[in-house]
């Protein structure tokens, strides 16, 4: 076996040597993959991959409030970076490393690269039960560790020190690849991070992972160009892998050229801007009445970067044309195939720019392009109609997504994740550029909100990040304020009161339940009071402006739409996060503009409300296809 040189390390010591050497290049633009690591230190971390990082302090290290909350900031960095940056989270042994479960699962079904380092089990043994452990009778080699295999892209275990030598490798593999990665989980077991080993120091050279655009098969490509020559009503969904792809100018380009008109999902919103004439807006369950109408009657769909969720196919009766088509552009083979459509497996811009040629000289019916800019200058009016309510008492939920809109920089970013808000900002925010608009909903995760907003900033600092989220969201996590404010990263945070959960109160009662059990009330004799309009019920004491004080924030009360105006432009001259408190009416909704969504009602129930949206659910239940067509 031929010599080489070796470095003796601990096994901890030899992840962040790794790791912060590790580069990612993509069109000739090369950058470090991994920003710093977040952790916070338990038993099972303190002494491996807490001393590491405080031995190598050139690989930053940052704390964190909870460790939730530091896989949504890594999630929401990425996406920020375009997949092609994030960072390492750390977490001790048991309750530390559960807590990062559902950041693994948001960052995993949002396709976000993002690395797990949870403490772990003792490898020996001998010493087990230790702390926090989760016991078997049938195995000792399990713990809560293995929570993570199904929310991972890739998961392993370090039972010994050399096992890095493949692991690693194949966790840069993974979190490199457009089509594979979301979250990495390396489980570590506390004892095997402090052993010492004679690593090759050829593991710790200086590494570049090559971003590849690939390209579809070139007879794919060529029955993709004659299906969009021989469709009538063709309709462009894009999605994230649009902007993942920086493909938005290219997108442009096919549009202005070919007259296909587009509808946005909530990845891809502003793969346009909202002014371009053929920007149809939202599509699907949180569509505007342009992009669903146009898609009802769309005889070929072109689907790129969209992995064609529920919300963007309102649950299968968004196409209804008897003979619609699909063709998918996507990096991933399994989204490619969805609706039997016609794969092109490649990177978004490169695809869009061989069909840019290949459609040299094609156009769609100027009639149906006519059809579709009318359709955009209407939405377009709806959209002020909505800016312009001055809803009284309380202002509407509408209306101040106008006036963030209309108020912030173009060049800010809003991000939003859960309840309400993501329906109506999907419809309403006016997108001037592709980050503008950061909607976290492949998972809706509630308490994504102000730790995305503290990834968005740290990976854009130049940039306002407008993070909007309702009471509910807010008390599921708000510790970051804290770490904003300790790392010097100034958020502006617009926390919307409507008393409980928005969102689910309206399906509630669309469903005949009366918004049961989604108001923040006291309970009357033991029994839930219905959520409806004017309803006399006896609200909690709880202060959200005076919790987000305690936290450091600067925090502006408002009780009015005018108060609201004023908040929004002091905060620009104010030194740290704020917060912009404001109670809005909860049962002013915005309509769903032809969208559906399925959510099945109870197929009996003594409550002649239930049965009715029962029948009703049934009725549009009937709208639901499958694709066949080739």
């Amino acid at each position: 076996m031929n010599e080489q040189a070796t470095k003796r390390v601990t096994m901890a010591q030899a992840v962040i040597a790794f790791l912060k050497n590790q580069y990612v290049e993509r069109d000739g633009r090369e950058q470090p993959f991994f920003a710093g690591c977040f952790g916070i230190f338990g038993h099972g971390n303190i002494a491996g991959i807490g001393q590491a990082l405080q031995q190598m302090p050139e690989f930053r290290y940052y704390q964190a409030r909870n460790e939730q909350a530091m896989v949504h900031i890594a999630a929401a960095y990425a996406k920020t970076r375009n997949r092609l940056q994030t960072f390492a989270c750390t977490s001790s042994i048991g309750p530390g490393a559960t807590n990062m479960v559902t950041g693994a699962a948001l960052a995993t079904i949002n396709r976000l690269p993002v690395l797990l380092l949870p403490g772990d089990i003792f490898a020996r043994r001998n010493v087990a039960p230790v702390l926090q452990q989760l016991e078997s009778e049938h195995t000792q080699d399990i713990s809560v560790n293995d929570c993570f295999k199904p929310v991972s892209r890739y998961w392993d275990r370090i039972t010994r020190p050399e096992q890095l030598l493949t692991a690693l490798p194949e966790t840069m593999r993974v979190l490199t690849s457009p089509a594979e990665t979301g979250a990495v989980t390396l489980a570590l077991p506390q004892d095997v991070q402090a052993e010492a080993y004679a690593y090759p120091e050829a593991l710790f050279s200086r590494r570049t992972w090559h971003v590849q655009r690939n390209r579809p098969d070139r007879r794919a490509l060529e029955q993709a160009t004659a299906w969009i020559r021989a469709s009538k009503r063709p309709l462009i969904v894009a999605g994230g892998g649009v902007i993942y792809a920086e493909a938005t100018d290219v997108l442009q380009h096919i549009v202005d050229q070919t007259g296909i008109p587009v509808g946005e999902t909530m990845a891809g919103k502003g793969s346009l801007r909202f002014d371009h004439p053929l920007n149809l807006g939202a599509i699907g369950a949180t569509g505007t009445f342009a992009a669903n109408r146009v898609a009802r009657d769309a005889d070929l769909v072109i689907g790129i970067g969209t992995r064609y969720s529920d919300f963007t196919t309102s649950s299968k009766t968004a196409f209804q044309h008897p003979e619609v088509r699909f063709i998918n552009i996507n990096v991933a083979a399994f989204d490619a195939w969805k609706h039997l459509g016609l794969p092109l497996v490649g990177d978004a811009k490169v695809t869009l720019e061989e069909l840019l040629t290949l459609l040299d000289g094609y156009s769609v019916d100027p009639n149906y392009r006519s059809q579709a800019e009318q359709l955009h200058t209407a939405w377009e009016e709806e959209v002020e109609r909505i800016y312009d309510i001055r809803n009284e008492p309380l202002p509407s939920q509408g209306e101040l997504i106008g006036a963030v809109n209309e108020l912030s920089e173009p060049s800010a970013i809003m991000v939003c994740a859960a309840g309400s808000l993501p329906g109506d900002l999907h419809k309403l925010w006016r997108t001037r550029h592709p980050k503008n608009y950061h909607m976290e909903y492949g998972y809706s995760c509630m308490g994504y909100e102000i730790a995305g907003g503290l990834g968005i900033k740290m990976a854009a600092p130049d940039r306002d990040v407008y993070v909007m989220v309702g009471d509910g969201s807010y008390l599921m996590m708000n510790s970051e304020i804290v770490t904003s404010i300790q790392e010097h990263y100034k958020l502006i945070i617009v926390l919307l009161d409507n008393s409980g959960f928005k969102s689910i109160g309206a399906l509630s009662r669309s469903l005949g339940q009366d918004g049961f059990g989604t108001r923040y009330v006291y309970p009357r004799n033991g029994a839930w009071p219905t959520d409806t309009a004017g309803m006399d019920v006896q609200a909690l004491p709880v202060d959200l402006a005076a919790n987000a004080r305690s936290l450091g924030a600067h925090v502006i009360e408002c009780k009015t739409y005018v108060d609201f105006v004023g908040a929004l432009k002091a905060v620009q001259t104010t030194d740290r996060t704020s917060v912009i408190y404001i109670q809005n009416d909860r049962y002013v909704g915005i309509p769903n503009y032809e969208g559906w969504w399925d959510v099945p009602v109870a197929e009996v129930s003594a409550m002649s409300s239930v049965q009715a949206a029962r029948a009703e659910w049934a009725a549009t239940r009937e709208r639901e296809r499958y694709f066949l067509e080739q």
